[in-house]
């Protein structure tokens, strides 16, 4: 069994690892700036701004894996990579792990090609956002040895406007944009909660990006 604390453990990504990784017995422990309307069965629920240097350290103390699955948007914007920083530096040369939750605009169409978010389709809404997340994944890379980080970036189609349904199943990539035949890059909140826990539980990456799709 492992300490797991989610840094923004009820929102959409987070809210759906910390009920997986209780279902499967992990100790988990969610921070957040308030407290859910509805809490899971298990989950220790703190609450604090990490973006407070102090609250951070509290937050990490004790954890085996800890996940940071903030987003860049509305207040948060410009909050999220100074948050990951802080976190890299507090785990940097100790055995906990880092996992951050990212976006798909950093990934490649195509090997060697573009990223999403360079694309002109890609919405012009959410271009700060991904490049804040696209730079939080180049300041990992470039981190201390001593860091254990994984990196995800869940499938385009991934997010609270399309749960979608649990089935099991999920498709690994590295760096580049996973997509079906229909050309789709779908993965639903249940699905990529299973893709966390399971490299929770069996690390495959080690310092590096990876992305999950059907």
């Amino acid at each position: 069994m492992a300490h797991i604390v989610i840094i923004g453990g009820t929102g959409y990504a987070g809210s759906h690892i910390a009920a997986e990784a209780v279902a499967r017995g992990h100790a988990v422990t969610s921070w957040s700036r308030s407290l859910p309307e509805q809490s899971l069965e298990g989950v220790s629920y703190r609450t604090g701004s990490v973006t407070d240097d102090a609250t951070l350290s509290e937050a990490v103390d004790g954890a085996d894996v800890v996940i940071e699955t903030l987003s860049p948007r509305g207040s948060m914007l410009g909050q999220v990579e100074p948050v990951a920083a802080g976190l890299a530096k507090k785990l940097t040369g100790t055995k906990t792990r880092l996992g951050v939750i990212g976006g798909a605009g950093s990934l490649q169409v195509s090997p060697g090609g573009p990223r999403v978010m360079d694309g002109d389709q890609f919405p012009d809404a959410f271009k700060a956002e991904a490049a804040e997340l696209g730079r939080v994944l180049d300041a990992l890379r470039a981190s201390d040895q001593g860091l254990d980080w994984f990196f995800v970036s869940p499938a385009a189609g991934f997010g609270a406007y399309a749960p979608g349904e649990r089935t099991g199943h999920y498709r690994v990539g590295g760096d580049v944009l996973l997509v079906d035949e229909a050309g789709r890059s779908d993965i639903s909140g249940a699905d990529l909660a299973i893709a966390i826990v399971d490299e929770i539980e069996r690390p495959a990456h080690h310092r590096r990006r990876f992305t999950v799709a059907y």
